[in-house]
């Protein structure tokens, strides 16, 4: 055949600058390509074999090998696989996604069962990221079996590339990649074997590589002797395809620790295969400690890709939700399809199916070790808590199975350790109608709320909302076995009990009885709250701010300007305590004289203490600290 020059096709010429400038992210991609694309090229070779025993001899050592020549500088990777002949080459290699083994796929896609290959497909694409690293490029081939001819394929990668005749002995293709001048690192040994290790070590079959090794001479004083050994690169040990049985703990660890650059042991251990319409391996972790960058959503790695054992990426976002991005491992779905740059997922309904039974399996096994070992799960949880609840929030899917999870510190938390809802229900006397949380920035500040006073008299649990996600957490978690959640610092409250009924009466009076002083009250701080009531919620305090039942709290201020949001003045319901003495005390300078100095002074340091108390800052520090000093003055 003589040799022959073409132009690609539009598509690829228009691809090329951008696959050379900016489709991969890391120029150390095209060997994973070229090396996937071997890999196809003997799976299918063996696959033909099966039923033409013409292709092969039997006896074939099915391997890729990896040639690098520094004085030349080129790098070659060789394959005994099925090779191309003149029609395929100008098909695969000179239209875009057009590859041979793509077509093959769907040659095999309704002989599924007649135990074909599994193929990552879209040969010619990843082919082009040669051209990242070099500026020529020859791919030398020779189909398997009878007659067939070796053609040579060459193109600097401007537009043309050219077929010809040659001569190779055995079926199978060598693609030459002529380097570039500023890509000479590609050609060093650590450089192959750290991309090989990264990218493909669980490729089905051998990476080899002729190695140079230095012997000490048996002769005294002679230079060491050079030798020259093919090693492997590869592990070619994809633990993930194993059954459970045939791996040990020790082998599941040391794989964590390889995945995760964590140094201590996994919690547990999620190995499983899916079956049906969608199929897949997985082999998932959940660490027993965070990260130091759990919360730098940048720099998170979660689930490791694999197409046919062959390395994707190690963070894929689309298959877990943010709130799991914690768990480590390896999902392998050997036809799940690609786009063009194998870095960003085509077909969305797949890539569902798969994020839907591993949350799924993460979520069960959680639960499993909630119910069977809950020191276990105290210490995963306090570690991971904080970043499982943003999924009460965001995964309405699976909304009831993480309000089983969440835990809360609470009034009655024992060793300081939080509880669940669902213990929290189960030991609620039968007169609470429903669960009570407070919000705020620490266990301490709630726990030293005035809010909590009346509940802790009547002994009810109160659960302490103290991680900042809680707020947007109550925005979803609005109920809990049929019983509602209720804020403690916001709207009325209304016990509901017996006792309650018969105090009734003496309600009606004591607001009779104070109406009037809540009006001047209200008057005097009208710019700053927006009612002044008695409280059932206070047996101890004088006084503290509520906001309305879906009005925005001092927490929740505090959070948003932190955030550097614009945060509207708000005004919160000052409540008073009918049977305190300062409020007795404020009642009778009131009858006596509305407009003396000292009732005005007293309002200004109730509402100033009502503002401590939720941990907000006075109007005027100053004027109230001189009015706290002139009180205990007068005091004394």
């Amino acid at each position: 055949m003589a040799k022959k020059t073409r132009k690609f096709k539009t598509e690829v010429q228009q691809l090329l600058d951008i696959v050379i400038h900016s489709l991969y992210s890391k120029k150390e991609i095209y060997l994973r390509e070229l090396l996937s694309n071997a890999s196809d090229a003997i799976d299918r070779a063996r696959f033909e074999s099966l039923t033409d025993k013409s292709l092969t001899d039997g006896s074939e050592d099915w391997k890729i090998k990896i040639v690098p020549d520094k004085e030349a500088r080129t790098l070659a990777i060789i394959d005994n696989g099925v090779g191309m002949n003149a029609e395929e080459i100008d098909q695969n290699l000179g239209t875009i996604a057009n590859s041979g083994t793509r077509n093959f796929l769907e040659s095999l896609k309704n002989a599924k069962d007649a135990g074909g290959p599994e193929f990552i497909g879209q040969f010619g694409v990843g082919f082009y990221a040669s051209f990242m690293v070099a500026d020529k490029v020859t791919v030398l081939t020779k189909r398997a079996g009878k007659d067939q001819e070796a053609i040579l394929w060459t193109s600097d990668g401007t537009g043309k590339y050219s077929i010809e005749q040659a001569e190779k002995e055995a079926a199978g293709t060598e693609v030459t990649l002529h380097f570039r001048e500023d890509m000479d690192e590609f050609l060093e040994e650590w450089k192959i074997r750290g991309t090989v290790k990264e990218y493909s070590d669980y490729v089905s079959y051998p990476i080899t590589m002729d190695v140079e090794r230095k012997e000490p001479s048996e002769k005294e004083g002679e230079e060491p002797v050079a030798t020259i050994e093919e090693e492997t690169l590869n592990s070619m040990k994809a633990i993930w395809k194993k059954a459970k049985s045939e791996v040990s703990e020790e082998e599941y660890n040391e794989f964590y620790k390889h995945v995760s650059h964590d140094y201590t042991d996994p919690l547990r251990v999620i190995h499983y295969i899916a079956e049906g319409t969608t199929e897949f391996r997985a082999l998932l972790y959940i660490p027993s400690q965070a990260p130091f960058d759990l919360f730098f959503r940048d720099s998170i790695k979660g689930i490791h890709l694999y197409v046919k054992n062959v390395y994707i990426t190690d963070d894929c976002k689309e298959l877990l939700p943010e709130y799991l991005r914690f768990v480590r491992g390896v999902v392998d779905s050997s036809d799940l399809p690609l786009n063009v740059s194998r870095e960003m997922l085509q077909d969305d309904a797949i890539i569902r199916r798969i994020r839907k039974s591993i949350v799924g399996k993460i979520l069960s096994e959680l639960s499993d070790i909630k119910d069977a070992k809950r020191d276990d799960y105290l210490g995963f949880y306090n570690q991971f808590g904080k970043v499982l609840k943003e999924g009460v929030h965001s995964d309405f899917e699976n909304h009831d199975k993480l309000k089983d999870l969440v835990m809360f510190r609470s009034t009655s938390s024992e060793d300081e350790n939080p509880v669940l809802l669902r213990d929290y229900v189960d030991r609620m006397p039968s007169s609470q109608k429903e669960i009570y949380y407070i919000t705020s920035d620490s266990v301490e500040t709630a726990a030293s709320s005035p809010h909590l006073e009346a509940f802790k008299e009547k002994g009810y649990e109160v659960l302490f909302f103290v991680d900042p996600i809680d707020e947007w957490i109550v925005q979803r978690l609005t109920e809990y076995d049929g019983k509602k959640l209720k804020a403690v610092d916001r709207g009325d409250i209304d016990f509901e009990g017996e006792d309650e009924k018969a105090d009734s009466e003496a309600e009606n009076e004591a607001k009779e009885e104070y109406k009037d002083l809540l009006d001047f009250i209200q008057k005097q701080l009208d710019d700053d709250v927006k009612e002044v009531r008695l409280s059932k919620r206070l047996t101890d305090s004088v006084c503290c701010l509520v906001a309305d039942e879906a009005g925005m709290n001092a927490n929740m201020e505090r959070i948003m300007r932190a955030m550097n949001q614009d945060v509207p003045k708000g005004k919160r319901i000052l409540e008073l305590n009918p049977g305190h003495d300062v409020l007795k005390n404020m009642k009778e300078i009131f009858e006596k004289d509305k407009d003396d100095q000292v009732l005005a002074d007293f309002i200004d340091l109730v509402y100033g203490q009502a503002l401590i108390a939720e941990g907000s800052q006075v109007k005027n520090p100053s004027r109230f600290a001189k009015l706290v000093s002139s009180l205990m003055v007068g005091s004394g």
